[in-house]
């Protein structure tokens, strides 16, 4: 009897198109919803008060690009820290949905596969809580793309303590916390070359598994 061939997983696009229809994340039917992770004051308003002081340390502003935008409820507060403000995400109707009802002075918004398509100019790149959810192969497809950038600010939900970094997994909801893991890139098989790197901020998260932290990586 012939062995049964393993499903390929499901285009990345996809599954985040998926995610936002059924409201995997969270929110109401008809409603894009990024998680209590970009609502929950506990972990927004650390983020915010460490990584507005950064961006708000620049004259003139720095134009910023967000890679993984989401509902862009905390883009929206970083808005006036940047010269210019870059919002980009995979699911097209989502950038539509921002396109008509989230339009600001020097914000705009693109439909992009940052691990496939080219990426806007900018001087500092914000990733958060975008890697966790992505393969391995598409995050080094990322990594190669960020020498082009000064600052890079990645977010990442990791186990508290000692963990194996960058245990691969397969595109979609879920992230490497299951398999007590995280995404480090300065580990292999990314080895991220930076110049300066610093811990911005450090969250408990809500359900008390892991820790959402944030780091500035300032690059070669």
């Amino acid at each position: 009897m012939p062995t049964k061939k393993p499903k390929k997983p499901w285009p990345t696009k996809a599954v985040m198109e998926q995610i936002y229809e059924q409201n995997l994340w969270g929110g109401n039917p008809g409603e894009f919803y990024s998680g209590d992770g970009s609502h929950d004051p506990a972990m927004v308003e650390p983020y915010l008060k460490a990584v507005t002081h950064f961006l708000g340390s620049f004259h003139p502003p720095l134009t910023v690009c967000d890679l993984g935008c989401g509902d862009f409820t905390i883009g929206k507060r970083l808005v006036p820290y940047s010269r210019e403000y870059i919002a980009v995400d995979i699911v097209e109707d989502l950038i539509g949905w921002h396109k008509k009802n989230n339009a600001l002075e020097h914000v705009s918004f693109h439909c992009l596969d940052i691990a496939k398509d080219n990426l806007p100019k900018a001087d500092c790149i914000i990733l958060r809580q975008v890697l966790q959810h992505l393969s391995n192969e598409e995050i080094k497809a990322i990594v190669k793309k960020l020498s082009n950038y000064t600052y890079v600010l990645v977010t990442e939900h990791l186990p508290e303590g000692d963990f194996e970094p960058n245990i691969d997994i397969i595109s979609g909801q879920s992230i490497r916390l299951k398999k007590q893991s995280g995404v480090d890139l300065l580990a292999p098989p990314f080895r991220l070359k930076v110049k300066e790197v610093n811990e911005l901020v450090s969250i408990p998260e809500i359900s008390g598994k892991g820790v959402i932290k944030t780091y500035l990586y300032e690059l070669a």
